[in-house]
């Protein structure tokens, strides 16, 4: 199970680089070279979306058929066992918001800099024509 999480986790770690990358000033030689690359690949991250939603039914499917451990007849160990259990739970679901929220932040930075590009591109060529 821990493969899937360290691939959502380079999946995010990719979106986000690519929306620093595209929203940092002074990248205007290379903007058009990325925006080519991130609109290429924002098919392919798609496919986050779906797996985002399995992994989040793997976590509330592992939440509710685990053992409860409230009362005093658990031992330390298996106190702390369902504890390690809820913070693992919580931070992978912490990574799936974010891998969501940075695909949806990418796809609208993405569709803002290509409508800037166009408007640029027409305000040169209205300045051209004059």
């Amino acid at each position: 199970m821990a493969l899937e999480w360290v691939v959502l986790g380079y999946a995010t770690a990719a979106e986000a680089i690519m929306i620093l990358l595209l929203t940092l000033p002074g990248l205007n030689p290379i903007r058009k070279g990325l925006i080519s690359v991130t609109r290429g690949l924002l098919k392919p991250f798609l496919s986050v979306v779906p797996f985002c939603l399995f992994l989040l039914m793997d976590i509330y499917w592992k939440f509710e058929s685990r053992p409860t451990c409230e009362s005093d007849s658990c031992s330390p160990s298996e106190h702390l066992r369902h504890q390690k259990s809820l913070m693992k739970s919580q931070r992978n679901a912490l990574l799936i918001t974010s891998a969501l929220l940075f695909y949806w932040l990418l796809y609208s930075v993405t569709a803002l800099v290509v409508k800037i590009d166009v408007l640029n591109k027409r305000i040169e060529k209205l300045k051209s024509q004059d």
